[in-house]
Order: structure tokens, then C-alpha cells, then sequence
């Protein structure tokens, strides 16, 4: 999403601005500096008339951005993130919710006045301190990590492209080729089903996904490779392959020459 397309949507009655900081599927990396400044300057002349550098409150949601990406929110220029545990090693099941000081938000949930009256219940002290010593922990590593990763998802790219099975079913990579997550790979055979895909990876031992997990157990394809290609038959949907600190150029080259397998199994699929 361009910044100049948040500037053609934005209204007089328009109180919230929610953008994925990363997409969990396909990896594509919004422009949120960019988009925050299309805000600002909005707040500033347009609505100087409602209620001036107050809404719209922008949020990002940072989950999948976490590990990867720069999370100062002042350089980002957001009022809202969210973060959860669940995609940080060792962080515990907790959510984190950064909220400007000048932004006012109310409660929904009814109780005590725990969390400056936000949230009723006792505080998870124990999981809370986990999420934070992991989060330093990963922020301390994120650079040596990135560049890690990103050499692995190039190189993991050029197999793919110089693979003449690959070539020849089409082979389509998903979302934006510079603007990436670097742990994050997302493909399409263009006339094979990502499911039938997920189960053949599975059996070889590959991990992989069709789409989002909370959206893994609706019969529907991926939403977000609808989006990028509506016309497709949405059951081809695509493939989401994801590293972390255990992968390496080996798992890489087993992927590939799985895949080249597979795909020669599969031949009454496309030919």
C-alpha cells in the first residue's frame, strides 16, 4: 500500500488508520514512516476544522515485523502498535499495546482499575518479564539476524528462478520483491493447489502453509493472494515458506530439490 493511497482514502469521519507493518503471509513490507506523514500532514489541513492533531489515530500492527524491522516508535511516527509474544522466541503468551500518551482509548471489558483502567485483572508478572527479556535478547541480535535470513531468502530465490522445473509450471513469487520480510518466502504454481502442495512439502518434512494460522481452519483460500491476483482460481492460492535461527543453505537446497520432486509427481496437474 502506497502512502498516497492513505491520503485518497482518508475522510472528515475517519478516526482510525490500521495498516499491517508486515503482511504475515506474503512478507510485503509497508511504508509506515511514509504513510504516518500523509497523517500528519492531513491533521494538519484538512481536519484543522474537527478536531485538530488528534484523529486519525494511526496503529500498525508490528507482530510479524517484530524480529525483523525498527520498532521506534517515534522514528515511525505511529500512535498504536501491537506486538505479541507468540512471534518472538522465549517470549511467553502475552500481547503488548504501545499507546501514545495523548491518545485516549476506553476499556472493553468491565472490573478493576488494573492497567490504568483498561484492562481488569491481576497482571501475568511472570509472562510479562519472559516477553521482556526476550525481546532484548532478540532486539540485541536483530541486525546479525537480518542479514543472516536475507542472504538465505535470496539464495533460497535464485534456486527457485534457475530451477527449469520451476520455470517451466510458472512459478509465481507473492508480494513485493524488494520490500520483503527476510525470513519470508511466498509462491504460487499456477495450476496446482497450494493444499496439495502443503501436504506433499509435509511429507517429505517441510513445514509450510497455504495461509494465515487463524485462518487455517476456514475452507476459504488465502484472502491476501485473492487480493493480489482476484481473478485466479483461489484454490491455487500460494505457498508461505518461513525461516528461523535453525535454518541453513542445506535446508534450502532440500527444499528445492523436494519441491523439482514433487512437482515431476505432479506432472498430470499441468501438462
Amino acid at each position: 500500500m502506497s502512502s498516497k493511497k492513505i491520503k485518497e482514502v482518508l475522510k472528515n469521519n475517519t478516526i482510525l488508520v490500521s495498516v499491517m507493518y508486515a503482511n504475515n503471509e506474503i512478507g510485503t513490507i509497508q511504508p509506515i514512516k511514509e504513510i504516518a506523514k500523509e497523517i500528519r500532514h492531513y491533521k494538519k489541513t484538512i481536519a484543522k476544522s474537527l478536531v485538530p492533531n488528534t484523529y486519525p489515530v494511526f496503529h500498525t500492527d508490528a507482530v510479524q515485523a517484530a524480529n525483523y524491522l525498527d520498532l521506534n516508535v517515534e522514528k515511525l511516527g505511529i500512535d498504536l502498535l501491537t506486538l505479541s509474544g507468540s512471534k518472538i522466541e522465549g517470549a511467553g503468551r502475552v500481547g503488548v499495546l504501545y499507546k501514545k500518551n495523548n491518545v485516549s482509548i476506553s476499556r472493553i471489558m468491565g472490573g478493576g482499575d488494573q492497567e490504568l483502567g483498561l484492562r481488569p485483572g491481576t497482571e501475568n508478572l511472570a509472562e510479562i518479564l519472559k516477553f521482556s527479556s526476550a525481546f532484548k535478547e532478540m532486539d540485541q541480535n536483530k541486525d546479525k539476524e537480518v542479514k543472516r535470513l536475507t542472504l538465505l531468502r535470496d539464495y533460497f530465490f535464485n534456486q527457485l528462478e534457475h530451477s527449469h522445473i520451476l520455470k517451466n509450471v510458472g512459478m509465481l513469487v507473492n508480494g513485493d520483491l524488494v520490500n520483503r520480510l527476510p525470513n519470508s518466502v511466498s509462491i504460487t504454481i499456477p495450476t496446482i493447489p497450494s493444499d496439495l502442495l502443503v501436504i506433499e512439502l509435509s511429507s517429505c518434512g517441510i513445514m509450510t502453509s497455504s495461509k494465515s494460522a487463524c485462518k487455517s481452519s476456514k475452507k476459504d483460500g488465502s484472502y491476501v493472494i485473492e487480493a493480489l491476483r482476484p481473478s485466479s482460481n483461489p484454490e491455487i492460492g500460494g505457498v508461505r515458506f518461513s525461516f528461523g535461527k535453525g535454518t541453513n543453505k542445506k535446508d534450502i537446497d532440500y527444499t528445492v530439490a523436494s519441491l523439482e520432486e514433487i512437482l515431476t509427481k505432479l506432472k498430470k496437474w499441468y501438462n
